[in-house]
C-alpha cells in the first residue's frame, strides 16, 4: 500500500480523541467570544466585516494554489451578491466565480452537502475557464490524477488519487460520512475533527480535475457552521496561505496512512488561530469606531481620507508605519500641508509618531 486509500481500512480514519479534546474547547469558548464580540458591531459595519471576511478568504484559498486575483473586484462581486453598494462595474470571471463560490458556502451553510452542490461549487469556481475538460462533474480522464512537483524529466509524485473509474462510490460513501458525523448525525463528531477529517478525506478522493483544494477548503468551513448553526466567518485561508508550506507538508504526511493524529492536531490548531485572527479584526473595527466617533468632526477632508486608507490595511497597518511620502500619495497633499496634517493627528492622538527626518513614521494609536 502507497496511498491511504488503497488500505483495507479506507477511509475509517483513526485518531486520538484525548490529544484533540483540548482544540475543541478552546474553539467553542472562542466561537462564544466571537458572538459576544459581533454584538457589539453596528449593522453596516457588521455588513462590512462579512464582506471583507469573505473576500479575504476568496483571495487567499486562490493564492494558497498559486492564482492571485484582484481585491476590489473580488470585494466588488460580493458587495454585489448581498445586494450592498458597489461602484465597480463588470468582474473579471475568475474573480466573480470564487466571490460567487464562497457566498454560497456562507448562504447555504445548513443545507446538506450534496453532489449538485458540488457540481454547482465547481462551475463558479471554473468560470471563464477553457482548459478543462470536466467542469461541473467529477473527473472523468483515464489518466492517474497526480499531485506532482519538479522538472517535467524527473517529477515528484507527492499524492495519487483513486481512479475516475472509482468516484462514484468513493463520493456516495462520503457525502454519507459527511451527514452522519453532523450535528444531527448518528456518529456525530466534534467540530474540529469532523472538518478536519472532511477536508483530508475529499482532497484525498480529489474527485474534481482542478480546484479540490479550494472546494476541500470550503467543505471545512462548511462543516464547522453546521457545528455552530451559523457561519463560522473565520480565517481559515488566511492563516494557511500564511504558513502553506505547513499545511502541505501535514497533507503529504497523511496521505500515505489511515491514523490522522498528526493532521487533525495541525488542522486544528490552524481554526484556532483563523478564530484568533477573526477576533483581532472584530477587536479592530470596535476600536475604529470609537476612534472615528472622537475624532470625526475634527478632521479635515484629507485626514478623513487618510484614516479611511489606513483602516483598509487592518489590524497590521501599514508595513513599517505611515511615512510622509505615503500621506503624499493617498491625499495629493504638498509636503508642508502634510507636515501639518499629521502633526494634527499625533496632537489628536489619533496617530502616534516615531523616528526623524526621513526616518519618520506613524502608527494608529487606537482605544485599549
Amino acid at each position: 500500500m502507497k496511498w491511504n486509500w488503497q488500505s483495507k481500512d479506507w477511509p475509517s480514519f483513526r485518531f486520538d480523541l484525548e490529544e484533540l479534546s483540548v482544540f475543541e474547547q478552546e474553539f467553542f469558548k472562542n466561537s462564544g467570544l466571537l458572538v459576544g464580540a459581533f454584538k457589539h458591531i453596528e449593522q453596516d459595519e457588521k455588513s462590512n466585516l462579512i464582506v471583507e471576511i469573505i473576500a479575504d478568504e476568496a483571495l487567499k484559498t486562490s493564492e494558497i494554489e498559486g492564482e492571485y486575483l484582484n481585491r476590489a473586484s473580488v470585494q466588488s462581486s460580493i458587495r454585489k451578491q448581498f445586494g450592498l453598494e458597489t461602484n465597480i462595474g463588470k468582474v473579471p470571471a475568475a474573480e466573480q466565480g470564487i466571490a460567487e463560490m464562497m457566498v454560497d458556502v456562507y448562504q447555504t451553510f445548513s443545507e446538506p452537502l450534496t453532489h449538485e452542490a458540488l457540481f454547482r461549487w465547481h462551475e463558479m469556481l471554473t468560470k471563464g475557464r477553457r482548459d478543462l475538460t470536466d467542469i461541473g462533474r467529477y473527473r472523468t480522464g483515464s489518466d492517474a490524477m497526480q499531485v506532482v512537483s519538479g522538472p517535467i524529466n524527473r517529477p515528484i509524485v507527492h499524492f495519487e488519487a483513486p481512479p475516475s473509474d472509482t468516484l462514484k462510490g468513493e463520493m456516495n460513501a462520503f457525502l454519507d460520512w459527511f451527514e452522519s458525523s453532523g450535528p444531527k448525525g448518528n456518529r456525530k463528531l466534534g467540530p474540529l475533527i469532523k472538518a478536519g477529517i472532511a477536508h483530508l478525506y475529499f482532497v484525498c478522493i480529489h474527485p474534481m480535475e482542478d480546484g479540490n483544494g479550494r472546494i476541500g477548503r470550503a467543505i471545512a468551513e462548511k462543516s464547522l457552521a453546521q457545528s455552530l448553526g451559523q457561519p463560522s466567518l473565520i480565517a481559515l485561508s488566511f492563516v494557511i496561505e500564511k504558513h502553506k508550506k505547513d499545511y502541505y507538508a501535514a497533507l503529504e504526511r497523511n496521505n500515505t496512512q489511515i491514523e490522522i493524529t498528526d493532521w487533525l492536531m495541525y488542522f486544528s490548531e490552524t481554526i484556532i488561530k483563523a478564530q484568533v485572527r477573526t477576533l483581532e479584526l472584530v477587536d479592530f473595527i470596535i476600536k475604529k469606531t470609537k476612534l472615528y466617533d472622537k475624532v470625526r468632526t475634527q478632521l479635515n477632508e484629507r485626514q478623513e481620507k487618510l484614516l479611511s486608507r489606513i483602516f483598509r490595511e487592518g489590524p497590521e497597518g501599514f508595513k513599517g508605519g505611515l511615512s510622509v511620502k505615503n500621506y503624499l500619495s493617498i491625499t495629493g497633499a504638498s509636503r508642508a500641508t502634510a507636515t501639518r496634517d499629521l502633526q494634527y493627528l499625533v496632537d489628536l492622538e489619533v496617530l502616534t509618531k516615531t523616528g526623524e527626518l526621513k526616518g519618520t513614521r506613524y502608527f494608529l494609536n487606537l482605544p485599549k
